[in-house]
């Protein structure tokens, strides 16, 4: 079964930088779109930035200029860099892949999620 687990949350200052990761492994897979989600207390979880199979990317407009999502396809990682981190990007962090393994239709999977607090 494929599972993906995330990486490299923390506590960072405000104007801060944070670098998350996103391995998918599992047997005989391919992955389309890749991406990060987050929660913040009290509020729905809402997107933050994907980036499809042939790296075409979206941002929420609350990350753009600040946060890079890239891949690396040959690991089936994603990452996520956030630069001049605010109080306002402290969540809960998910990763989140649409994944087809062998023989079934594709289907939506979700990390655990890593905490991002972010100190004034």
């Amino acid at each position: 079964q494929v599972q993906l687990v995330e990486s490299g949350g923390g506590l960072v200052q405000a104007g801060g930088s944070l670098r998350l990761s996103c391995a998918a492994s599992g047997r005989a897979f391919s992955i389309n779109t890749m991406g990060w989600y987050r929660q913040a207390p009290g509020k729905q979880r809402e997107l933050v930035a994907t980036s499809t199979s042939s790296s075409s990317t979206n941002y929420a407009d609350s990350v753009k200029g600040r946060f890079t999502i890239s891949r690396d396809n040959a690991k089936n990682t994603v990452y996520l860099q956030m630069n001049s981190l605010k109080p306002e990007d402290t969540a809960v962090y998910y990763c989140y892949a649409n994944i087809r393994e062998s023989f079934s239709h594709p289907r939506d999977y979700w990390g655990r999620g890593t905490q991002v607090t972010v100190s004034s």
